[in-house]
């Protein structure tokens, strides 16, 4: 789903510039400095904290899919997992128990996918 993009930065330009929001316009909608936004893009600032990703992903209209890919990205910059997902793992010791399993037991992508997929069909 990511390997599409380089890194989180480039992930926030190719949507900025898709959506034809300028530079400035959007660092100013966000709350940030346009020069913070471009060292961000550039890949040489890590990304904002939570509540400025959400407004990222207001300002940009992103799918839920794609508000993933940006969480995943900015994760991955941070060397750290996505930033929605602490607070989940942290308040649920099961999340944390499965996660540990799936490690010691080496789950697999299809593995997981399985999971994800009963997991989607609750959904309806």
């Amino acid at each position: 789903m990511n390997a599409q993009y380089q890194n989180f930065g480039e992930f926030i330009q190719r949507k900025r510039v898709e959506k034809q929001i300028p530079l400035r316009k959007m660092a100013e909608r966000i709350g940030i400095s346009a020069p913070y936004l471009s060292d961000i893009e550039k890949d040489r600032r890590n990304p904002p904290e939570m509540d400025k990703l959400e407004l990222i992903s207001q300002v940009l209209l992103l799918s839920e899919d794609e508000k993933s890919t940006m969480l995943d990205l900015a994760g991955r910059k941070r060397n750290s997992v996505a930033p929605d997902l602490p607070g989940y793992i942290m308040e649920r010791e099961y999340v944390s128990a499965a996660l540990r399993t799936a490690r010691d037991l080496d789950a697999g992508e299809e593995e997981w996918m399985k999971f994800v997929a009963e997991l989607k069909k609750r959904k309806g």
